[in-house]
Parts: C-alpha cells; structure tokens; sequence
C-alpha cells in the first residue's frame, strides 16, 4: 500500500496488487462581529487534506479517499482499468498541486478482506443511532457500501486501518477518540471525458495567479481571467468546490448533463427570475455544516458553530419551502422538497430554544436561555444576587478588623472561592506584616491583600463553586444537544449536497443570462460537433467587438479541419473556442453559441501551448512533441484534437514533415479517424499535397482583404487555403523599423522564387568604408624605423586578410 500524506497530487503506482492512501492540503440571529468567524469556518476547510487508498488486481480497481474537509470517506466501486492505470490518472488530476506527495508502503496484510469488512462494520459512526443493534447496522451498512465489490472493500479497510494508526486530524486527543467519520459516498469515474492538465491550462479553464493581498504572498492565490473565474457565482464555499468538481469531471453520461440544464433553463425564464434571487440570497446561509459536525464528534464546538448551524438550518428550511411550490418534475426541486425532512425543524427548535447567543457572547462559551434547567437557573440567580449579598458580608467583616483597615470587600473568583480583600498598608512591607489574625493570608495582587475568613470559608461552603458548577451543568447540556444534531448528522449531509448543487446551478443560470448563452443538444449518434455562430466566452469579454464562428466536424463535413491564415487573423482562438464550448456542454453548461449540437466525446486533446519548465528539464520542442504523442496514442473516433503550429519549434522542413505524418497517421484510420482541428502557417502542407485528397480533409481558412497596404482582418471562418502568411504586416504592427519589415519581405519573395539572395549594396558599401579606414589606420600607427618592425608579417596578418572584406 502507497500512502499519500501532504499533497493533493496522487501518484500511481505500479501494476498488482496495492493501494495508496494520500493527503493533501486542498472553505441566524446575530451578526458584526460574528461574520468574522463564520468566515473562519468557511477558510479552515482550506487546510483540509486528502488520503487516497488504491487497490489494482486483475485488471480491477477500487479506490477511497478520506476528506477531512467533510470528514467523509468516498469510494468507488470495482472498475476495470488496465496495468497503465488511466483510471487511477484521471482520478489523481483532480486535486494535483505543485508538491509531491508523501508515499507511505504497508504490508499486503492490511488489506485482507475479512479484516476490512470487520473494521467496517465495527467502525464508530456518528450517522448511525446508538440504539441500532449489531445486525441492523449490518443490514444499515450494506446499503450504503458494496460489500460485493471485493476491492473496494479490502481498499477501504486499508484506509481505515491507516487513518487509525496515523490518527488523522485527532494526533493530540486521547487515544479512545477515533477520527471522525461523518458518511460514505459514492463517486464514479467510468463516464468521465479525459482532459489533461495541458487541455485545462491552454484553454484557461482554471488559471491561479498571485494573491494580490501582502498577507496571502506566501501562500494565497486567486482565480484569473478564467471559464471558472467568470462562471463562479456560487454563494457557498461548497457550491464553489462542487462547481470545481464538475469542470474536473466532465461527463458524457446523458441523463446527469441534462438534468443540470433542465434546472437552468427553468431559472432563465423571466417569470422565474424573482425565485432564483431569492433562492440564491438563501444559499448565502449555506455554511460548512460538516467542519462543525467534526467539531461536536470532537467536542471542540465554539459559540460560532452554533449560530452558523442555526443560520445553515433555517437556511435550509427556506430551500425547502421554496423549492415545495416549483416544479416536481425537476429531479432537483423533488429532491429538496423531499429529503429536507422535519428534522431540520426539529434542530433549529433545539437551538433556538437552548442556546442562548448573547449571552454565549458575552461569555465566549456555550450558554443555555433561563427556563431550560430550574437547577442552573437557580444557581445563576445567586450569582446575580452575590454583589449585594457579598457587600453586606463585607460590611459585618469590616466590623472586626484593625481600625486602621480603611475598607474591605469579599469578592468571588471561579475555581478559588470567596476570599476578604483589604487594601495593602504602608506598614505593611515584610511577608509576616500580612498575618492578622482570625485570617488565613492566600495571596498578594495589585497592592491587594486576600484572605480566607470565617465567613468566607462558610459561603464556600453554603454556595460552593457556582460559576464552575453552572458551566458544568452548561456543557453537559451542550453534549446533549451535540447528540441530537449528530444523530441527524445525515440529513445535514444531505442538505449540503442538494444545496451546493442548487447553487451550482443557480450561478451557471446567472451567467447564462447575462452572457446569452444557449442550450446545448446533445446526440450520442452525431460524430463529433455542430455549432452554430459560437463564441470564445473569454475572447468576447474583451474585445471591443467578437465576430462568431460556426464548426461542423464529422459526416460529410470531414473529420480533420486544416485551417490555415495570416498571423493574428483568429486561428488560434477559433481552436479554443470550439474545445469551450464543447467543455462547457460537457459540465452541463449553457454554451456561447446560438445553437450547439454535441455528439459522443470522450476526450479532449491540446496542442496549442507550450507549457515550458525549467524542472521539466525538456526542451520547448519536446514538450510540443509529447502533447502530440499523447493524442496519438490515446485519441479515439470519438475524440477531439485541437493542434496549433505544431512544428515550429524545429526546422521548417522536419516540422513540416512531423506534421503531414502525424496527420497522415490519424487519416490512415478512416472512419476511426478523431475530429481534428490543425492550424497552421505551413503552406507547403497545402501546395506540396502531403496529404491525401478525400472527404476526410476539409480546408479552411481566415477570411481577410487587401486594402493597399494594409491587411483588413474578418476574423471569419470560410472554406479555402491562404496565398500567404502575411507576416510582415504583422511585424509593422508589432513596431519593427519599416527598414527591417521592407528587407524581411524582399528576402522572403528571394527565397520563394528561388534566387539568390544579395547583401544590401549601401550597406556593403558602407562596410568597405569602415574596413578601408581600420586598415589605414593600423598602417599610421606603425613605426617604420623601428629595426624590429617586420613588414611582411604585417602584410600577411594584417593586409591581406583585410583584402577579401575591401575589395
């Protein structure tokens, strides 16, 4: 077994059987002051970590994972992979990071099966009430895991035995607290669209930068010019991660994609507009129920955690009632109307009634409204009536002191008791001037004197220690009521999930309507894509105008799409645009287009941007080559395959023969052949006819216009082949000399014609002028009367190899 303790990075390991556990550092009735800590709650999910459990054996995986952000174990069930393990990679980007993780090897015998099912089934679990008997938690727990899935049960039991000897997130409880398990879930991975960290990063799909604030330099970063920057209007820290999971998880699975844009073109219709505000206003509630959770199976719960609960319920309840009068045929509304049981009323009673917040406040501790407890509720009357009670004791003891004692006052501190307190006299300098008698002297403080008395030892005695004993009673109110909530702890859950997907949906629909987008269809039996006027949904935020484009790709429109143009003409972002807005109907999204047509995808390949590293220690040219290798060796009839300039990172002539061959190889398959968008300045591709003529191959083009001069960009996709690459209008545009730009071009006609090319004669001529005054000047300098002066050495080292250059 590999463990991975640090890092959301999980790397695989090697055929047979094993596993890998691996951690990573991957977020009501008051308010003010308290906003500050309910923003605690929501940044400490930050600090989370993840431990992966893997086991392979026979061409069959099963994975778990622990988050201690929610404190919920997450597995999925057997599921064939073979000994490459593309699986395991796909499930290790989704929460890679610049460090490495820790590995951590355990022996084989962890991972029995008969010593799994017993660690899970004799497991402490929150979620499941006390009152259950042995087999009804069996029968409970085989609903929720698949003990017929014989890996993902020995890779859970491996995890648990991991997360107990390393006592993860309780290292410094006692050793009978186990580590909170607050769930298990399901996950899948067998529908997902393979997307690799190049894909994500070229087409700015996540783009992380700086921190701008001077606290946040170390370590805080924030989200750029992005698809996920722009998208992301998620209320909750959790909708926000949900929203995160989804772009690392784009589906293919049908049903899920339009289950999503049901619910968002439900809120985009004008009537509905009023309900998505309000719907959204309550997710801001929304808080992270499953950190407090850990805290109450912890007993670690602050005066914040209560509120944010009580906050988070009714919250929840609003949902409930909201999504009650929408729709039922929309699986989400059922869902939130339904499983948003009574127990979320029976919570929010249970706070509401007991937990008192201002007082909690004032106390920065957990206390309970009167009329909860007649026993606490006495002994706090009491403490309320000590001042005046304790000045009258005051008094009597005054009475009995040295004249010379000006006042006294009996005070009451927790844990010590009723103490006399006397001001310090001037005679009193030495330790034996505090003895007097009839008093027992306990300590000096602030030029106060403190004894025990009489009568203040009979108040310690008639009244005891009531502030400790009150605060006792208090917090075993308090563990009372963190039962209740834990033993409803599913319910809670559950809203979390609904809720984040909810708000998922909600800021999706938000930018729907605010950018124009449209719906996607999707067709299983369509091959490849049809999208009709798209758009860059970042390009088109920045530009002053966006000229859109329309693709077809598949059936008779050819599966590989050669596009060639002048610089800055638009090919670039025509690629990126069509792998968007096909990523975007992936997340079940709206899309920037007027119409868009998906057919079945399952991977998406980049060749756009070179991703340089100087810890890679690979050379620009080979970092091209292994984006390329990896699409040729993965891409399928059903994937799309974007290339820009590949080749130009070697000689025109090897470039351009990497190119035709790669292309020729994936034409070679003919109707396996995966939907390839390639641009490219390569001319010769085109006029040499390195690729083979068919239905295949369709070129295009960037439409452009002479004026003069100048170049006037369309920016338009049409059908056709560019006469040139136009590269020196663009290098007058980028601000080269017009001197450089002239003899740039008159070189390039030179070499395109096949003549030869000539040194510019002013400027030979000036290079003779310039040698001819050197040489002279050499020969003024020489002393011709010097007897060691040798003229001959100075002819040939210096004259004639000046000859060549002169004339």
């Amino acid at each position: 077994m590999a463990s991975l303790g640090v890092n959301p990075s999980r790397t695989p390991q090697g055929p047979g059987p094993g596993a890998a556990s691996s951690g990573f550092s991957s977020p009501a009735p008051v308010a003010g002051p308290r906003e500050a800590e309910e923003e605690e709650v929501e940044e400490e999910e930050e600090l989370a970590e993840i431990h992966l459990c893997v086991l392979w054996n026979s061409g069959y995986m099963g994975i778990a994972y622990y988050d201690t952000s929610d404190s919920t174990i997450y597995f999925m069930p057997d599921a064939p992979d073979h000994e490459s393990l593309k699986l395991l990679q796909r499930a290790s980007q989704e929460h890679r990071q610049p460090k490495r993780p820790e590995i951590v090897f355990l022996p084989s015998v962890d991972f029995g099966l008969e010593i799994s099912k017993q660690r899970l089934l004799s497991g402490n679990y929150s979620f499941i009430p006390d009152s259950m008997t042995a087999t009804e938690k069996i029968l409970f727990l085989s609903s929720i895991i698949p003990f017929d899935c014989l890996l993902t049960v020995r890779a859970l039991g491996g995890l648990l035995k991991f997360l107990g000897r390393r006592r993860i997130g309780v290292e410094l409880e006692d050793y009978n607290v186990s580590v909170p398990i607050l769930g298990f879930k399901k996950f899948m991975l067998t529908h997902l669209v393979n997307i690799d960290q190049d894909t994500y990063s070229v087409l700015q799909i996540f783009k992380s930068e700086s921190h701008p604030s001077a606290y946040k330099v170390a370590s805080g970063l924030k989200e750029g010019l992005s698809l996920f920057g722009i998208l992301n209007r998620c209320r909750c820290k959790r909708g926000e991660k949900l929203l995160r999971l989804w772009f690392t998880r784009p589906t293919h699975d049908l049903g899920e994609l339009n289950s999503r844009l049901d619910v968002i073109q439900f809120f985009l219709l004008p009537q509905n507009l009023d309900m998505a505000q309000m719907l959204h206003r309550l997710l801001g509630h929304i808080k992270n129920v499953p950190l407090i959770l850990k805290r109450m199976k912890l007993s670690h719960t602050k005066v914040s955690d209560w509120q944010v609960l009580y906050k988070t319920v009714y919250g929840a309840l609003g949902l409930r009632d909201a999504c009650r009068s929408l729709p039922q045929s929309i699986q989400l509304f059922r869902d939130i109307a339904q499983e948003f049981s009574d127990d979320l009323h029976h919570i929010a009673s249970l706070i509401g009634k007991v937990v008192d917040f201002e007082g909690s406040l004032a106390e920065n501790r957990f206390t309970v409204l009167p009329n909860i407890d007649p026993e606490i509720d006495e002994k706090k009357r009491r403490l309320m009536g000590l001042p005046s009670f304790l000045t009258e004791v005051a008094r009597k003891e005054l009475e009995n002191l040295d004249s010379r004692i000006p006042s006294c006052s009996v005070i009451y501190i927790p844990l010590i008791g009723f103490l006399l307190s006397i001001p310090r006299l001037p005679f009193m300098v030495e330790a034996s001037d505090f003895e007097i008698n009839g008093l027992d002297f306990m300590f000096l403080s602030e030029e106060k004197l403190h004894y025990r008395s009489a009568r203040t030892k009979e108040l310690d005695a008639l009244l005891g220690d009531l502030h400790c004993e009150i605060r006792d009673q208090e917090t075993l109110l308090m563990y009372q009521l963190q039962c209740q909530v834990l033993a409803r702890a599913a319910v809670l859950t559950q809203v979390l999930d609904l809720a984040s997907r909810l708000d998922v949906l909600l800021a999706l629909a938000s930018a729907a309507r605010d950018y124009g987008y449209s719906r996607p269809r999707y067709s299983p039996q369509v091959l490849g894509v049809r999208i009709q006027n798209g758009r860059h949904p970042l390009m088109e935020l920045c530009a002053r105008t966006f000229v859109p484009n329309s693709t077809e790709c598949g059936g008779d429109k050819g599966r590989v799409k050669v596009i060639t143009g002048p610089n800055s003409s638009g090919k670039s972002i025509y690629l990126k645009q069509v792998g968007l807005i096909t990523f975007m109907a992936l997340v079940g999204s709206f899309v920037p287009a007027e119409e868009a047509e998906i057919g079945a995808v399952d991977a998406i390949f980049t060749r756009i941007h070179s991703c340089e590293s100087i810890s890679l220690g690979l050379s620009t040219f080979m970092i091209d080559l292994n984006q390329v290798a990896k699409a040729v060796n993965n891409a399928t009839a059903q994937s799309l395959v974007l290339i820009d300039e590949f080749g130009k990172g070697t000689n025109t002539v090897d470039g351009l023969a990497l190119l035709a061959a790669v292309l020729r190889h994936w034409l070679a398959r003919g109707p396996t052949c995966p939907h390839i968008f390639v641009a490219t300045n390569f001319l010769s591709l085109v006029q040499l006819q390195l690729l083979p003529q068919g239905p295949l191959v369709q070129y295009l083009t960037m439409e452009t216009c002479e004026d003069g001069n100048d170049l006037v960009f369309f920016y338009q996709v049409c059908e056709g082949v560019a006469k040139a690459s136009h590269a020196s209008h663009t290098a007058a545009q980028a601000g080269l000399p017009d001197k450089l730009v002239a003899r740039g071009k008159e070189v390039s006609d030179l070499i395109r014609s096949g003549k030869p090319i000539k040194p510019l004669k002013d400027l030979l001529k000036k290079n003779q002028m310039e040698n001819c005054q050197t040489l002279v000047d050499k020969f003024m300098k020489l002393d011709l009367e010097d007897p060691n002066l040798d003229l001959n050495i100075f002819m040939s080292q210096e004259v004639l190899p000046a000859a060549t250059s002169i004339l």
